[in-house]
């Protein structure tokens, strides 16, 4: 796989989860609150060494529905651009469905293409058995009934978005499970501290979290040596103004450089006011 091939697919990893939940009283499961809103749209600019526009990356929210059922649906698009489109031609698109009621994702759908491969590939949770539905359209062979983890599934850019919904302070650490493809990951994000930032949006104040694997064997990209990091604004709205995932032969940087908020929510119904009794209202019989 080429170097520019390599810097974006850590990016566009439609099967890469982060798993954090809690579960009510009711024995209900629960996810943290998702950290995008009904038309709330993210576009990153991705860079590789001289390359600054090597690369696009945009990512949207909009409310749906399914089967009568309220979603929340976020689409991915991973593209490359410019000079390095014509060489190294790359596009993957993913969409995850999210349960708004409880922030869990229900089903998530993601295809791919470049010169030498194309993916097309699903996932279904039931968690009620705690199992997923992993189907593989160009390779039926690895289609297979997964086990779920405790946990709250979601893509890898997703998972770093929704670091903005964390209340980490420099030199605290929170868990996380990572799926890629069949496979679980146990990841550690530490938070390395804050850092001031210049970017096209503006300057930022922010804080640096770093994902580690260190409970288990590294493997994939961390066995490879890979470092990533994601910058959060420390302001109200804590976006992830940049990520970055370091190679052995360079850095591929994602750059907050477009940014529209989400939908105000919809006042809540007025209440009537409640009856009341006046002395005028009494029976005139009485």
């Amino acid at each position: 796989m080429s170097p520019p091939m390599k810097l974006l697919v850590p990016f566009c990893a439609p099967w890469c989860a982060v798993a954090i939940f809690t579960i009510t009283s009711g024995g209900v499961l629960h996810a943290n609150p998702l950290a995008l809103g009904d038309g709330e749209q993210m576009t990153f600019r991705v860079g590789w060494g001289v390359f600054i526009g090597a690369g696009e990356i945009k990512i949207s929210a909009i409310e749906s529905a399914h089967q009568n059922r309220p979603e929340l649906k976020v689409t991915t698009t991973t593209t490359t651009r410019g000079f390095l489109k014509a060489f190294f031609p790359f596009e993957a698109r993913s969409g995850a469905y999210f349960d708004p009621a409880t922030g869990l994702l229900l089903r998530s759908e993601e295809s791919s293409k470049s010169k030498r491969k194309e993916t097309n590939q699903t996932l279904a949770f039931d968690y009620r058995n705690r199992t997923a539905l992993y189907a593989n359209q160009v390779e039926p062979r690895k289609n297979a009934e997964l086990a779920v983890p405790p946990g709250h599934p979601m893509d890898l850019i997703m998972s770093l978005v929704q670091t903005r919904t964390w209340n980490l302070q420099p030199g605290e650490k929170q868990d996380a499970l990572v799926i890629f493809d069949d496979d679980f990951y146990e990841l550690t994000i530490y938070a390395e501290g804050y850092e001031d930032l210049k970017t096209p949006l503006g300057n930022f104040r922010t804080l640096v979290l770093v994902p580690r694997m260190e409970k288990t064997e590294p493997k994939g990209m961390f066995k490879r040596g890979s470092t990533v990091r994601v910058w959060i604004s420390q302001d109200e709205q804590r976006l992830p103004v940049r990520f970055e995932v370091e190679f052995k032969f360079g850095s591929g940087v994602a750059t907050l450089v477009d940014y529209q908020a989400p939908r105000p929510s919809p006042p809540a119904p007025a209440v009537p006011p409640a009856a009341t009794a006046h002395a005028d209202d009494a029976d005139p019989c009485s």
